[in-house]
């Protein structure tokens, strides 16, 4: 332990936001989340900041410059390194109590399990085109009774679900199965926006490109994810008010100063599956000219 460190001292300003007892309570939560990047670099060190100690986390990348504009743990001094190294390292040097339990590799099928082992909260930060081990995270946290969220950086703001094992499960909600990969990105896209909010300033559509797997982001939207998500997984685990999980959904846009909650059918709904529908011929079309934007009508709106 590093000289001079309290945890009683270190976290005392977030007494009378939390009891001393739900302070506790917090320090003994276990949380798993997957993925090291973007946003799950901040909900770690968020949480770090909220008193919470236990964690396993995820990710097989490294940190690249690219990185720079979004990603916590981004910085020239950790360029090329490990990011579950960095972020592991960033946690303790705020508190130096944390326990870290760290997957190099990655969450693959074969260290799911592992990875899940003791969790009281699953919180996805996987990359948005990774879907498939994304399902699988989801499906088996529903098996073991173990609470998942999403939080995606959706433009300016934060779209979240919540899936618990008496909600609608993640593939009923988002539709995967049976689809292309293509409709696969699409369905996630707008099962976590389903009102598409972020189009009315998305500038330049063609920066959103699919066949590369990549999409424009900002430090706003992952912020926003990290705090909103912190505080509804305190709200969840201290049982101190309703977190409804899907299919409700909600959705903050900050550069639109708009608030959207309410209960959503998911990828099954008639009018989802019309835009998605829409969606993909668009998007097949500009693939085909060698364009990959996914949205190519909204530049200007």
């Amino acid at each position: 332990m590093a000289p001079r460190f309290s945890y009683a001292d270190a976290f005392d300003r977030n007494l009378g936001w939390f009891t001393e007892t739900e302070q506790q309570a917090l320090r003994s939560k276990t949380i798993a989340i997957a993925g090291m990047g973007g946003v799950g670099g901040v909900h770690l060190l968020t949480l770090v900041r909220l008193g919470f100690t236990k964690f396993r986390i995820a990710d097989l990348d490294v940190f690249e410059v690219a990185n720079f504009n979004r990603q916590v743990g981004a910085l020239i001094s950790t360029l090329d390194q490990p990011k579950v190294e960095v972020l592991a390292r960033m946690a303790k040097d705020i508190n130096p109590e944390v326990e870290i339990a760290e997957f190099p590799a990655g969450v693959t099928p074969q260290n799911l399990d592992e990875f899940l082992r003791g969790a009281d909260l699953f919180i996805d930060g996987f990359d948005f085109f990774v879907i498939d081990i994304r399902r699988q995270a989801f499906a088996r946290c529903r098996e073991l009774g173990i609470p998942a969220l999403t939080a995606a950086p959706v433009g300016m703001g934060v779209a979240f679900l919540l899936f618990t094992k008496d909600g609608m499960k993640f593939e009923d909600y988002f539709r995967f199965e049976g689809k292309t990969e293509l409709r696969q990105y699409i369905n996630f896209l707008m099962g976590l926006a389903p009102s598409g909010m972020h189009r009315a300033y998305l500038v330049d559509p063609t920066r959103l490109d699919v066949a590369r797997r990549k999409a424009p982001s900002t430090i706003i939207g992952v912020q926003l994810c990290a705090s909103f998500t912190a505080a509804q997984a305190v709200k969840f685990l201290l049982g101190r008010g309703e977190v409804k999980p899907a299919p409700f959904h909600y959705h903050f846009d900050s550069y639109l100063n708009i608030f959207k909650a309410g209960r959503r059918p998911g990828n099954n709904g008639l009018l989802q599956r019309w835009k998605g529908d829409a969606v993909e011929r668009a998007l097949k079309k500009q693939l085909g000219s060698g364009r990959a934007e996914l949205f190519p009508s909204t530049a200007g709106r």
